[in-house]
């Protein structure tokens, strides 16, 4: 049989293979002229992979070192949804089977891991079962896990319904002393910054920066010789607080008692150095612990002390005493003669108990803590009354009162102090005695702390300093301090103060320390209800320094709206300030003067 030419054939194929050959070379023209950027591009992109290193957020310490905040290695537990399906495991409740070993581990609900594990999108390959859980819950399931998995080998029956749980690399915030000081350090949220308190306010401090890096990655695996860069964290800086741990902890405990005993809303204990003006302790109740948040009041988490704002009573007498003393318009033997009912204005003023006319000296005035005597001495501070106002308005100026501290701290209240033109005329002669203006219980403090430097307001400190990556200790800036009365006229006021402790006419006899000089004051205030914005119960308190002649402790404390028992500051607080004092001498090896108190006379014989 005879072939057709071949011609024709051969003709087509030369002709299929030039429309090919064309065809490539318009695709190798497109993609390596025309849209040679956009692939480069996306070569790159998918070629180079960064991941960041996160940097290890600094820890927090006492003064002594002691850790208060730290961070620990942790681990996201994480899983495929895709691997806990019927087709990857050959059995339909896997997320349940799943579910019930792992819901005791996490300490989470069965039924959201079983949502988790079956998520409406099958394609989805990630899902995190649990945040921050430490090495030894990832240990647990790794180990439950690995038992799975090798009965599987063994049991052709058996299923693993554990194989697609992994675990990410993590860190996790721990506070080792629990709910010690939890005001003060606050707490990190979920995206690991500081979301109150120190950790908050310091949070450029602690958090460090991350770093990166960067490497080619070929099918899913990294290309060692095709280079790469990296960015190494910084972690955060180290911070020392002036708090001592144990005295911490002592002023945490008798506060929280005696809120419980009392059946009251809260209280605060401020524990201070009267020469340097670092806070030693600075207690809230009730509290939280930090590291449990879940479990914790929405309405404790901060920090009462600085936050709250209130009335302070007869404790800011002393600042009354501090002006008429200082404008020398009295001393603490001014004789006054007190009755059980004063006019003023269009108001009976009167002292908390009813009595005969009292013949006190001034010293005697603030012993019996009687706001009838207060109001008679602040009123010669002037020609007249509003001249009175603006003197005694410049000294709470001065002690610190309408002001922030200096801390910085989140959400701190500079308190209530009108100017005196805008005084009502019962603020006119309440203010004096502690009623009409607000404080918190930090500023309530530093006045005392001042008296007990020698008439010097030194601001109050709660950080020492940081310490860096490199090892080196930097000491926070030297606190301001400001002159505020004479030295004569704190050491007079010391003296005064120990008569409100040391003589029976006093109200503080409960404050007493065997073997030393004591100097306090006790107050007891009518309170605002925050929820109402009216007077209801009281704010008990008492504060004080020692040794009275030396001192070195400031100790402040304060109960709001005790409803069980007494709510005078002397029975409730007293008791609490001797209890932290003599903890705090004790714990600072403060030893006693031996020097005699000079007993000033409270009363007069007319």
């Amino acid at each position: 049989m005879r072939l057709g030419s071949p011609r024709p054939r051969l003709r087509m194929i030369g002709l299929a293979l030039t429309l090919v050959l064309a065809a490539f070379v318009v695709r190798l023209l497109q993609v390596q002229a025309v849209d040679a950027g956009t692939y480069t591009a996306k070569a790159e992109q998918n070629r180079y992979v960064v991941h960041t290193l996160t940097a290890d957020r600094g820890g927090i310490t006492d003064r002594n070192g002691v850790a208060l905040a730290a961070t620990v290695d942790a681990y996201d537990i994480t899983a495929d949804p895709t691997l806990f399906t019927r087709e990857a495991l050959k059995i339909g409740d896997g997320p349940e089977q799943a579910a019930a070993l792992l819901a005791p581990i996490l300490g989470t609900d069965q039924r959201e891991l079983v949502e988790r594990l079956r998520p409406e999108n099958r394609k989805l390959r990630y899902v995190r079962l649990a945040q921050r859980q430490t090495p030894q819950v990832w240990n647990q399931i790794k180990d439950l896990k690995a038992a799975l998995g090798k009965k599987a080998e063994t049991d052709k029956s058996a299923v693993n319904v554990l194989a697609g749980v992994l675990a990410d690399p993590s860190s996790k915030r721990v506070y080792p002393g629990g709910d010690l000081a939890a005001g003060i350090l606050g707490w990190v949220g979920a995206d690991g910054k500081g979301g109150g308190g120190l950790e908050r306010q310091l949070n450029g401090t602690l958090a460090g920066q991350d770093g990166e890096v960067r490497y080619v990655q070929s099918g899913g695996r990294q290309v060692p010789t095709a280079g790469g860069s990296e960015t190494r964290a910084v972690p955060g800086s180290d911070v020392e607080l002036t708090i001592d741990r144990d005295i911490q902890w002592a002023a945490q405990h008798a506060i929280s008692d005696q809120v419980e005993k009392s059946k009251a809303d809260g209280g605060y204990v401020i524990v201070q150095d009267t020469r340097t003006g670092e806070i030693l302790a600075m207690a809230n109740s009730p509290g939280f612990d930090p590291g449990d948040l879940a479990h914790a009041d929405p309405e404790a988490l901060g920090n009462g002390a600085l936050q709250d704002a209130f009335e302070p009573g007869s404790t800011a007498k002393v600042l009354s005493m501090a002006a008429v003393l200082e404008e020398d318009v009295a001393t603490p033997a001014t004789h006054l003669t007190v009755p059980n009912r004063l006019k003023r204005g269009d108001r009976l003023f009167k002292d908390d108990i009813d009595h005969p006319t009292w013949y006190l000296t001034l010293n005697g005035v603030l012993a019996k803590s009687s706001n009838i005597g207060t109001i008679m001495a602040t009123g010669e501070l002037g020609g007249n009354q509003q001249e009175a106002n603006r003197v005694l308005y410049s000294y709470l100026r001065k002690f610190g009162l309408g002001d922030y501290s200096g801390l910085g701290f989140p959400g701190e209240t500079a308190g209530i102090l009108a100017p005196p033109d805008q005084w009502s005329t019962s603020q006119q002669y309440t203010i004096p005695f502690g009623q009409g203006v607000s404080v918190n219980a930090l500023q309530a403090a530093s006045v005392y702390s001042t008296i007990a430097n020698g008439g010097v307001r030194v601001e109050p400190t709660l950080v020492r300093g940081t310490k860096g990556d490199d090892g080196r200790f930097t000491s926070a800036p030297e606190p301001k301090k400001t002159r505020v009365v004479s030295e004569k006229t704190a050491k007079t006021l010391a003296q005064m103060l120990e008569s409100v402790v040391d003589d029976e006419e006093g109200t503080g006899t409960k404050a007493r320390i065997p073997g030393y000089r004591v100097a306090g004051k006790t107050g007891t205030a009518n309170r605002v209800d925050p929820a109402t914005g009216k007077y209801h119960g009281y704010t008990s308190s008492f504060a004080g320094f020692a040794p009275a002649d030396k001192p070195r402790v400031t100790v402040y404390c304060a109960i709001q709206n005790a409803t069980a028992g007494s709510y005078f500051g002397g029975q409730i607080c007293g008791p609490i300030y001797k209890q932290v004092m003599e903890f705090a001498l004790k714990t600072l090896q403060v030893p006693p003067t031996g020097a005699a108190p000079a007993k000033l006379p409270v009363a007069f014989k007319p």
